[in-house]
């Protein structure tokens, strides 16, 4: 309790006074007060969790969609009469709906496709790869030019890429990923070394650098060969499984996008009544999808640990009445030797709010060690605007729900607090 008298004395004199009596006050219901403080540190410390980990989600997505490719848009049929709910369609229609190497060809025209950086035709094949007693089923064969290396974001690591005199040459060439390597090279050199794919042999000229998963499939089981020599010995087939396309910027990726499908609608009409035979995927509208639904996703994981806040100012606001009605008598005593509604009010709120801010910064260091561990398969990104978000709204918790407190033990009389029992 204070036995000063307070007329005359300044108001830093008073805060400083209230601080003092607010941490004398928490420290004498040790238990108590560690428990408040608990709530309010699991609030805190599960918005800065939750939100990074809503965070490192939308950075996991967008990782995997980069490794596909860099401002890419691919193109593949949309089935085999070229309509998405498989309507009937004559031979030659569907014959018609099939991607070509004519296709590829016309959409490298740079007078009607301007923002198209490069074109890739690719046809896919899978067959069992063997090298010395060791096997390895590649389910990602993939005949291709040297531009897809650019375009699928593909780097090689060791030996070389294709090259164009490959492709022209049609030469039974291979670039495999580290999957292979492991599997089939255990413990040595593959570059230069032969690798047969079903009954057709394949000399190893490079090693593409690891790209991990992407949630689907290994993007490191692969091998990628010229174009023209899997269809001379895998595909048994002249057509084009999908063409890979780059744009020359991500900002001008739509625009690319209308030209593929403008120069594609031009070779291939189809009536008023169908649609389009072939799907263009436009890396761009992936990214700004996995954005959106990862931000609602964020959201949402935020609101759910907001609700413990709220839980935690609840616990607050209980335990500062609690405290009020045990310290009826000394608010008498320090209202009748004078201390104003406002040192009283202060010193309740203070305490409030000093509860509410050592939750807050024990729940910041709490979430932020938190984060650093792998979560469901996602490794959280801490959100610097998170943490402060967090111990702001803790703060104004502390505030919201020690305000009733405070002002009911502003507002009582000296006469009546005198007399309490």
């Amino acid at each position: 309790m204070a036995g000063d008298a307070y007329p005359g004395r300044n108001d830093v004199v008073n805060w400083l006074e209230n601080i003092r009596i607010a941490l004398r006050g928490i420290a004498a219901n040790k238990l108590r007060s560690a428990l408040t403080v608990l709530g309010i540190l699991i609030g805190v410390g599960a918005v800065i969790i939750l939100v990074a980990v809503g965070a490192g989600s939308s950075k996991s997505i967008q990782d995997r969609i980069q490794n596909l490719g860099t401002n890419t848009i691919t193109v593949s049929s949309q089935g085999r009469f070229g309509r998405r709910g498989g309507g009937s369609r004559t031979g030659t229609q569907s014959r018609a709906t099939q991607l070509t190497l004519g296709d590829a060809k016309a959409l490298q025209d740079p007078q009607s496709t301007p923002d198209v950086r490069s074109v890739s035709p690719v046809v896919q094949a899978n067959a069992t790869a063997t090298h010395a007693g060791n096997t390895y089923t590649v389910n990602q064969i993939i005949g291709t030019t040297p531009s897809y290396f650019s375009a699928a974001n593909d780097k090689v690591a060791q030996g070389t890429a294709l090259t164009d005199d490959d492709v022209t040459s049609r030469s039974r060439v291979l670039v495999i990923g580290q999957t292979l390597v492991t599997n089939l090279f255990p413990g040595q050199d593959p570059v230069g070394q032969q690798v047969k794919l079903g009954s057709a042999s394949y000399e190893v000229v490079g090693v593409l650098q690891a790209k991990g998963t992407n949630g689907l499939q290994d993007l490191d089981a692969v091998a990628i060969a010229p174009y023209t020599a899997v269809q001379d010995t895998l595909a048994g087939s002249q057509t084009v499984n999908s063409i890979t396309i780059q744009g020359r910027s991500a900002k001008t990726l739509d625009l690319a996008q209308a030209e593929v499908q403008t120069v594609l609608d031009s070779r291939h009409p189809v009536s008023a009544s169908a649609t389009s035979p072939f799907q263009i995927l436009n890396q761009g509208s992936l990214l700004a999808t996995s954005e959106s639904t990862t931000r609602t996703f964020t959201i949402l994981l935020g609101a759910v640990a907001a609700i413990s806040l709220l839980v935690g100012g609840i616990g607050v606001m209980n335990i500062m009445l609690v405290t009020v009605t045990e310290r009826t008598r000394e608010i008498g005593i320090r209202k009748a030797i004078g201390a104003p509604r406002s040192v009283i009010l202060g010193q309740f709120l203070i305490e409030a709010v000093l509860l509410s801010v050592i939750g807050g910064v024990v729940g910041v260091a709490t979430g932020i060690v938190g984060s650093r561990f792998r979560i469901v398969g996602v490794q959280p990104v801490v959100a610097p605007s998170s943490i402060l978000l967090a111990f702001g709204v803790a703060v104004v918790v502390g505030i919201f729900f020690g305000f009733y407190p405070a002002n009911r033990a502003a507002s009582l009389r000296p006469i009546d607090a005198l007399r309490y029992e």
